[in-house]
């Protein structure tokens, strides 16, 4: 059986801090009725904007931002907060079929829905 005495160094606290950066890790966003949380380098589907591809956009309802330290929350907006993306595609989502049906009454009514989408790739965080 092997010596298993206990070591006198401290277990570190907090987690490893060399891989925090100055600049904010993840921000929470509202855009379309939604809220997203996201970093610098993400890519997300949101619901279609009125942008072409290969275009910026800005998004300025900042909810939170967080990361670095403390987290700043909005009240309900953080004052002078912005996300900035760049369009990549604008497409459509997939189908889903919407299908009603009541039991012994002959009542059927089946119709589908594509969603048109945006994706946009983060590329800064504005604290």
């Amino acid at each position: 059986m092997a010596d298993s005495a206990p070591s006198n160094e401290p277990a570190p606290a907090g987690g490893n801090r060399a891989m925090m950066s100055t600049s904010p890790a993840y921000a929470i966003i509202e855009t379309g009725g939604k809220q997203y949380r996201v970093s610098v380098g993400d890519s997300l589907s949101v619901e279609k904007l009125p942008v072409d591809a290969g275009s910026d956009v800005i998004f300025d309802r900042v909810l939170m931002i967080g990361g670095d330290g403390p987290a700043r929350v909005g009240a309900p907006l953080v004052a002078g907060a912005s996300v900035q993306g760049q369009v990549q595609d604008q497409y459509r989502g997939e189908k889903i079929i919407i299908f009603k049906y009541k039991p012994k009454k002959r009542y059927r009514r089946r119709t589908g829905h594509r969603q048109s989408l945006t994706r946009v790739a983060i590329t800064a965080i504005n604290a």
